[in-house]
């Protein structure tokens, strides 16, 4: 049983947003930091990505584990009600991520998906990132 009204409920999904969150301003402090200049949420790619490196051929998703169903992770347990609602809508989410990945890598993108999970460890992130946007395409 959901311990908020209908009303509390609702005021409290309404705050989610879809861009400019807390783990993707992360992320972006921490490239900008680390020399890399980037795009925002190119609306012409598959999945309008996160971040968009386009002298690189490269873009970075930035994903909530809940919202994107992260396989294995603590963080992407379904709630305990309503099930009949959330299991079909965060599957299509996951469906529609790996989409996504597949459209931008047949038109020649390289993609990163960080998890939210994964952004605690700066150091270990920072490596991933250079390791991705150094590699050749």
């Amino acid at each position: 049983m959901d311990t908020l009204s209908s009303a509390e409920r609702s005021a409290r999904m309404a705050l989610v947003r879809a861009k400019n969150t807390k783990p993707e301003l992360l992320v972006r402090r921490l490239v900008h930091g680390m020399g890399y200049r980037f795009r925002l949420h190119r609306r012409d790619l598959p999945g309008t990505p996160d971040l968009v490196f386009p002298g690189l051929g490269k873009v970075i998703f930035v994903h909530g584990c809940f919202w994107h169903r992260h396989v294995g992770c603590a963080l992407a347990r379904l709630p305990k009600s309503r099930v009949d609602f959330w299991l079909p809508k965060l599957t299509a989410n996951a469906e529609r991520d790996a989409r996504n990945v597949r459209a931008l890598r047949r038109l020649g993108w390289g993609v990163l998906t960080l998890w939210e999970c994964q952004l605690g460890n700066t150091v270990k992130l920072a490596n991933k990132i250079r390791r991705f946007l150094d590699a050749q395409r």
